[in-house]
């Protein structure tokens, strides 16, 4: 037997997917929207199995309480952006040489806030926006770099984590299987 359990996550985001094309013969019209500057209110949901129970349960729900606190404390209300973007510089003037960025073990940068300290509280609050990521923030992608920080720290529990689903909006989402 196989059991399955699953748990959901709300965060906000913003982003953009600079590398986004359409063709015209399979889409209403040629406007690159997701190209802009926009947000989502985004749904995670992660999915956990087992091929026995350990205490009658696949884990505990509260296991995943890290996974929330990783989506609050890193990304809700941010602002993802791949250090390729060709918009990156403009963004992200102070960093445009692209060091002087703090570096994570999940895979992610953010700026060194200490270096801006002496500048307008709004310029410092800007910059504290941004998460620094190095591909291009589509959903399919974002849900893949999650499921990786996912699998990771499951692992401690000898918990596998089988596949995530990524709803960028109610009626879009994508879904990657481990």
């Amino acid at each position: 037997m196989t059991w399955k359990i699953s748990k959901e996550f709300d965060f906000c985001y913003g982003h953009r997917v600079w590398s986004q094309e359409l063709n015209k013969d399979f889409s209403v019209d040629g406007c690159l929207k997701c190209r802009h500057l926009h947000g989502h209110q985004g749904k995670i949901v992660i999915y956990l199995e087992a091929n026995q129970l350990k205490n009658g349960m696949v884990t505990d729900f509260n296991h995943l309480n890290w996974f929330k606190a990783f989506l609050d404390d890193v990304l809700d209300h941010k602002f993802i952006i791949d250090i390729n973007d060709p918009l990156f510089a403009t963004m992200l003037p102070h960093y445009a040489n692209k060091i002087n960025l703090i570096e994570f073990e999940q895979g992610f940068k953010i700026p060194d806030l200490t270096l801006i300290k002496e500048e307008p509280h709004y310029i410092y609050e800007m910059y504290e926006g941004f998460v620094i990521v190095d591909f291009v923030p589509t959903s399919e992608n974002l849900s893949a770099w999650l499921l990786g920080i996912a699998q990771n720290k499951m692992a401690h529990l000898d918990i596998k984590v089988s596949h995530i689903e990524f709803y960028e909006t109610p009626k879009s989402k994508s879904i990657v299987y481990a």
